[in-house]
Order: C-alpha cells, then structure tokens, then sequence
C-alpha cells in the first residue's frame, strides 16, 4: 500500500516537471495524465464510513414500515390558536423588561412575573405553558410582539398542529374541531375538513418564546433550545368546541379520535374547572367503543386538574402522549413512583420514566387507568410503552416519532445527518424500581425492546438539530407521526 502511494506522489510529481519544462504540450494530455491519477488514488482508497447520525438515521429507514391498516379516518380537537412565535429576549426587551430573579409562577399576572416564569425555565432549558390572566395586558403584550421584526405567524394548538401533520399523508381523511378564526383557517392545510361550528370571527393567539442553547436572560443560560408559552385564552380554556367534535363523529364517522386542550382549563376558576372537567368525562364516555381516543397531554402545574384528568378521563381513553415535564408532573400529583424527584437533572433517566410508564399502564392503586399505549418523548430519546395484546407496528412507531422530530427541528423534509447530534444513553438501566436490566442500542439496531410484567417498551434515541429553526409543535408532529405508524389489534 505504502509502495504504491510512493509511486503515485512520484507521478504527479513527475507530471508537475512536465508541464513547466515544456507548457507546449496540450493541456488535454495533463488533463488526461491527471484524472487518470485521481482514480487511481479513488479506487485504492478505502471508502469513507458513514457517521453514527448517519447510520442510525438509515437504520430507521429500514426499520419504519406501514402499519398493515391505516386509520382511514381521524377526528381531531380541540385546542386551536394562531402561534405568534419571536425571540423569548426580544420581546421582553421590547417591553422594557430587566432581568431579575427566576421563579416559577402558575398564572402569570404581570409581566415581571412573566419574565421570572420564562427565566426559569429557561435556565432548565425546558418548555412550558401558563395561562396570562390580565386580557387588557396580554392585548398590548401581543400588539409589541407582532410588531417584532422577528414574529412569524402559524397554526397553533396541539390539536390544530396534530391535525396539520396528519393531513401531510394522502391516505387519511381528517377532521378538525375548535375555535378557529379567520386568520387560522387560511393557515390550516387545505386538506383539513372544517365543520361550520367551529368557525368564529375572530382568532385566538398564543404567544410562543423561543430561545436557543446557549442564550442568556440574567442569571438563566440555556442549556439547549426550547420555548415557553403562554396566552389569556378563554374559548380554548373553556373546551367550547368538544361538543363540536363529539357531535361530528356520527357523520365522519372516524376509527381514531385525537383529543388535547384539558389543560388549558388552568385558566378556569376551580369550580368552573371542576363541571367542565365533569362534563368532558361525561361526553367522552358517550364516544363508541370502536373508536380510539389518544388524549395529548401539554405543560400544566394544577395538581388537582392532573389529577381529576387521571381519574376522570383516563379510563375512557387507548392511548396518551406526554413529554419529561409532563410525565413528572403526573406522578407528583398522584403520589405515584419517583414522586420525590423534584427535577431532571440533564437527560431523563430512562429507568425512573420507564418505571412510571409501568404504573400508569398498570393503573394506579385506585384502579384509575386503562390505558394500553404510552408514547413518551424527551430531546434525547422516545419511549413507546403499550399492554400486550393490543399494539402492533410500534417499533416502526417509535423510529417515526424520532425521525420526525430531526428533521422538523431542523426544518427539513428527512434527516440531514451534518445538521444532529446525538445525546442519548446508549447504554441504560430499564427500571430503578426493581433489578432493571442493561439495555443497549447502536446506530444499527436504534430500537431496544423489553419487557415487563405484561408491559412492552420500545426505545431510540433522537436525533437533536443542532440550530433548529422551530421548536413549537414537535411533541405534536411525534405523537402524531406515532400513531400514524400504529396499529390497534384490538377496538
């Protein structure tokens, strides 16, 4: 080898002598000597390996096969919004803001107290949702917002944004029920079926600060991208339109209903709260039972509402979607395992989340969950948890929920392996609870499955955008892209 790398640097030494003693001869004939060189040199060499993204990311490809049947069908509702989406340090600039101390508020009454909340987790470099209760401040709040040079306007609402992603595959009709205004309605893709009973006048906004890893408000430095978000949002607070959406499923006829928006009743006073909550439990235990419910859960800080929507609402629904903050909230409010943690610390520890996805697919002391599936997605990696018996297709699932997230940080259609990185585990243990297994995944095969007391869990890592473009709406694009890649065994 070494032989032969001498004698090809000899050659075109060779060929360079040639053409300063005599530049006469045709510059086709250097051309010729030197293309003939660089395949040489081509041929021998050894061909450069893919990168860890890139191979995990092809291992995917292989790995994310259609369901054997789709959905057909899926009703979507109900919280709905326009997203004005700027710079989270901009706009408290704008609004004459200094940063001070962080701290973490419920309900946002002032604008100190929202650059408090958004210091804080912009510290943990963690999303979050609060509900801004003066509507006259929120107005003037989101009048400088629109007027940032940087704002940028889209559909908002998990909800309208699950609808969004689902409408991107030809195959599936999909419905769309909640308070959708003018503005909204001309964001929305065209495929998306909108009843006349969810049209209003005027649009509902959301206020949608972003921030990038490294970013600096006070004493608060990103340690990763994220957005906090919050709105005086009283049509989407109140459910309005879940009777909408009830009432649309004997015409659609869906196989799959998409429910979100439970947590926007924060905004609620707690006996409004309280009959509001009673009433959707009601109406949701009117749905057939051949039709499947997914309820997509978002950020909320009322323990009694989490836990009423425990106890009320799961054992009406197949399937949930959640996230870290989520997940931990959950299981604080209902004193269930790792309750004690009072934060993550960097990356989830995948043994504390896979232990509280087992006690909630096996249902609380109180018997309060009938849940069979549970799709758990973090920055890092995805959990996908589901009762035996009754999923098929979720290790294509999990791959698409990962894939997605990629590629839609980073605004692209499929994964640009320069633009990632990869920060999960690769190597973990599978339950803190009791003597967990290590579980190990490579670029190869991305997708660790075990097993537990009737319990199956699916997990991969993400890949992370380096410099995302938008981070608003990826738990829902995941979830979304999940159950498109599901497969119920049984209604």
């Amino acid at each position: 080898m070494w032989g032969k790398t001498v004698c090809i640097g000899l050659l075109a030494f060779a060929l360079g002598c040639l053409h300063h003693l005599h530049p006469e001869i045709p510059e086709a004939a250097f051309e010729y000597i030197s293309s003939s060189l660089r395949s040489i040199t081509y041929r021998d060499s050894p061909p450069s390996s893919p990168s860890l993204e890139e191979s995990l990311s092809d291992s995917w490809n292989r790995l994310i096969v259609a369901p054997g049947k789709s959905w057909g069908r899926v009703a979507v509702g109900v919280n709905a919004c326009v997203d004005i989406v700027l710079s989270g340090v901009s706009l408290l600039q704008a609004l004459g803001l200094s940063p001070k101390s962080a701290g973490d508020h419920s309900v946002l009454n002032t604008q100190e107290e929202l650059s408090e909340t958004f210091q804080h987790y912009m510290r943990l470099g963690a999303a979050a949702e609060r509900f801004y209760s003066d509507g006259d401040s929120f107005q003037r709040i989101s009048a400088t917002a629109s007027r940032d040079p940087g704002a940028q306007h889209f559909v908002g609402g998990n909800a309208a944004l699950i609808a969004q992603r689902l409408a991107t595959h030809p195959d599936l009709e999909v419905v769309l029920c909640g308070p959708i205004g003018p503005k909204l309605h001309e964001l929305l893709d065209e495929r998306i079926l909108v009843p006349p009973a969810s049209l209003q006048e005027q649009d509902e906004y959301h206020l949608i600060l972003e921030y990038k890893a490294g970013e600096q408000w006070g004493s608060g430095r990103a340690p990763a991208a994220n957005r906090f978000i919050f709105s005086h949002d009283l049509s989407n607070g109140a459910m309005k339109s879940l009777e909408v959406l009830l009432s649309s499923l004997e015409d659609f006829q869906p196989n799959l209903l998409v429910l979100s928006g439970l947590h926007m009743m924060e905004g609620l006073s707690r006996e409004s709260r309280e009959t509001r909550l009673r009433e959707a439990a009601a109406s949701l235990s009117s749905v057939p039972s051949d039709i499947l419910i997914h309820l997509e859960l978002a950020s909320m800080t009322d323990g009694e509402l989490m836990r009423g929507i425990i106890y009320q609402v799961f054992p009406l629904i197949s399937s949930l979607g959640l996230n870290e903050q989520e997940l931990l909230f959950l299981t604080k409010s209902a004193s269930g395992p790792h309750s004690s943690v009072l934060d993550w610390s960097g990356i989830p520890d995948v043994g504390i989340v896979s232990d509280i996805l087992f006690w909630i697919l096996q249902g609380s002391n109180n018997g309060a969950s009938t849940l069979t599936r549970i799709h758990f997605h973090t920055l890092a990696y995805h959990i996908l948890a589901t009762t035996d018996g009754f999923w098929d297709n979720q290790v294509a699932a999990v791959a698409a929920g990962a894939r997605v997230a990629g590629a839609q940080a980073c605004a692209s259609e499929t994964i640009d392996p320069a633009r990632v990185m990869l920060k999960s585990p690769l190597e973990f243990v599978s339950s803190r609870e009791e003597s967990g297994t290590i579980v190990k995944v490579s670029p190869k095969e991305p997708v660790a499955v075990w097993s537990r007391v009737g319990v199956t869990f699916y997990f991969t890592p993400v890949l992370i955008c380096k410099n995302p473009t938008r981070t608003v709406g990826l738990g829902d694009a995941i979830s979304a892209e999940g159950l498109l890649f599901s497969e119920a065994k049984v209604h």
